[in-house]
């Protein structure tokens, strides 16, 4: 079996022999493994002159900009659609790859011309700090990439040339310098929509598709409620991972660009994204350096700085992600809509954690480029259409949409609402292990666990989706983690959300921990959701799991669960679990046994967004 397939994060991983990944994975295996396919996909060959591509000219460009405290250049492919100049303008299309990747990606390089077919003026570039882009990694950061975004919106609108002297006088303006312009891309070059939106206000239609809303919750997440100022269980493989490809950047180019080079301590990001890193990796969270780790990781996400984005957007999130979950595009999208901002969203099938499952011959690729005959793709088409080519008429779907892959008509298998479903089915953690629908079934007991120096429970090989190499089942060792069980459904269950759980746990050494000064103290526990099989095969839905540090042990709280899609079928149960770590995770520092204690009217409670009947 040979793997060369499109990645959605912007990266190709050259075709490899089938790699059988041992049953623990080395710490730092797989990030390496992931930088070294990273590095044979990057090119290394000069930019060629402009060539025809199908009904549009493509020039390769270059770009000096003012990014933050640095100059740097963008190097950048503009694909001009036949016909279109001074007399005939279009509207523009602005995108970018995903981390560790360039303008010749396969998915960025079929975006610039997939459009430039359809009418559209294509403007494709290397973010910065990747590809033959200069300047500094800087997360996205809307003072630096997003300014730099900004400049090349200056490009389109007349208002400045690129290096060589070329003009772009055929893309519409709605003003002198306001050109008709939207955006789109995945992960790394979907955040950056929002950055540029939130300084410049020209732009006119986003697509931002499986990218996060707060890097300290994709990055540290913490799921309990009210815990903001608390760090969470560090996501130590993705970050790893993706720093490995940063800092091996300036090493790929046959010369190296000093716009792209911090120092020997910080090779390719900003400083502040190394330190944050190292934090992380410290395994402790000491008051001040936890605020700085937070308040950066925060300042550079859309999380905040979304009150400024006035632009509409379509969200596109994946379903099968464990690095940016269906609950960061959920976080965007109510806060957009709050604020009145046009907006919609997609959850589609894949994501970062696994590609397009087989058989899905109705979903989006942007790598094929297959707009028309995909779903999503449609829906992208529609959005441009109303938003830049101004056709008041075209009707842009409804205001959410899920993949369901318990559907097999491809043309059913995106469910519509007008809304996110609510909670709206509860069920309670009895005593003797049962997850009961009724508070007075609950039976008076306790479950207990402890956790062991090392993991012992798995989820995830994190790298593994993306690297196109098999994982092995998730698992939890006994007498380290508490269940409750659910009886056989009589019928099926459409758990579409995020599910939500509200628990009091009793741990005296967790307690005294806690008042430590260091919040690595505090008790760590990882909730997560079962489906058990009539033969009790477990399926880990999405392989996703809620990793909390608990804020105050001493009192109940409350967790939100990575959303999902799922149907539970008739005979099947439901398992809900809390374990005491995770490998993919940073966990609990010290032996922290844990008891949740049951009884009529002081239990646990499981709440789901449920649809249909």
């Amino acid at each position: 079996m040979t793997t060369g397939r499109y990645l959605p994060v912007g990266i190709r991983v050259v075709p490899t022999v089938e790699v059988r990944v041992s049953r623990r994975v080395p710490r730092f295996r797989a990030p390496l493994a992931l930088a070294l396919g990273a590095a044979l996909a990057v090119p290394l060959t000069l930019p060629p002159p402009a060539t025809a591509a199908g009904s549009s000219t493509v020039t390769p460009l270059t770009f000096t900009v003012r990014a933050g405290e640095r100059t740097c250049t963008i190097d950048a492919d503009l694909y001009r659609p036949a016909g279109a100049d001074r007399d005939h303008p279009a509207p523009a299309v602005l995108a970018t790859n995903g981390f560790g990747g360039s303008k010749t990606d396969g998915s960025t390089d079929t975006i610039g011309k997939a459009f430039a077919a359809r009418g559209y003026v294509s403007l494709v570039y290397s973010g910065l700090g990747f590809g033959r882009s200069g300047c500094l990694i800087s997360l996205d950061d809307p003072a630096i990439d997003g300014a730099a975004a900004s400049r090349l919106v200056d490009f389109l609108g007349g208002e400045r040339a690129a290096d060589d002297g070329t003009t772009a006088d055929f893309v519409t303006l709605d003003a002198p310098g306001d050109p008709r312009v939207g955006m789109i891309g995945g992960s790394y070059g979907g955040a950056v929509q929002l950055a540029t939106a939130a300084v410049d206000h020209r732009l006119d239609a986003l697509v931002p598709m499986i990218t996060w809303n707060d890097l300290a919750y994709s990055l540290d997440p913490n799921s309990a409620a009210g815990s903001r100022h608390v760090p969470g269980a560090f996501k130590w493989q993705w970050t790893n991972g993706f720093y490995l490809i940063g800092e091996g950047q300036p090493l790929l180019q046959p010369s190296l660009d000093p716009s792209r080079v911090n120092s020997l301590a910080c090779l390719h990001f900003v400083t502040e994204a190394c330190r944050t890193v190292r934090t992380l990796n410290s395994g402790r969270y000491p008051a001040d350096r936890t605020a700085e780790l937070l308040a950066f990781a925060r300042r550079v996400s859309p999380v905040s700085y979304l009150h400024r984005v006035r632009t509409p957007t379509l969200l596109v999130q994946g379903q099968a992600d464990t690095l940016f979950n269906l609950n960061e595009a959920t976080a965007t999208y109510r806060t957009l809509r709050a604020q009145g901002t046009p907006v919609k969203m997609i959850w589609q099938s894949w994501g970062h954690s696994a590609g397009i499952p087989a058989g899905a011959t109705g979903e989006l690729d942007l790598s094929r480029g297959n707009l028309e005959t995909s779903y999503v793709g449609r829906r992208v088409l529609a959005w441009f259409d109303r938003h830049l080519r101004k056709r008041a008429h075209t009707d842009t779907g409804p205001a959410f949409a899920y993949y369901r892959d318990w559907i097999t008509d491809p043309d059913r298998t995106y469910a519509t609402a007008g809304r996110l479903p609510a909670l709206s089915r509860t069920l309670y953690l009895s005593g003797d292990g049962r997850l009961v629908g009724h508070r007075g079934d609950v039976v008076r007991g306790s479950r207990s666990y402890t956790n062991l120096p090392t993991p012992t429970s798995h989820s995830e090989s994190s790298l593994a989706g993306l690297l196109g190499v098999p994982d092995t089942p998730p698992r939890d060792l006994k007498g380290t983690y508490a269940d409750w069980t659910s009886a056989p459904l009589e019928r099926p269950l459409d758990v579409v959300g995020a599910p939500r759980a509200t628990l009091r746990v009793v741990s005296p050494r967790a307690e005294r921990a806690q008042t430590s000064g260091d919040a690595a103290d505090k008790l760590v526990l990882f909730a997560k959701l079962y489906d058990v099989a009539p033969d009790g095969s477990r399926t880990l839905v999405r392989r996703l799991v809620a990793p909390v540090r608990v804020p105050d042990v001493t009192r109940s709280f409350t967790v939100t669960l990575p959303g999902i899609v799922h149907r539970y079928e008739a005979g099947h149960r439901l398992r809900f679990v809390i374990a005491a770590s995770d490998d993919a995770y940073f966990g609990n520092r010290g032996i922290k046994p844990v008891t949740v204690v049951s009884g009529p009217r002081d239990t646990g409670v499981l709440r789901l967004p449920v649809t249909g009947p």
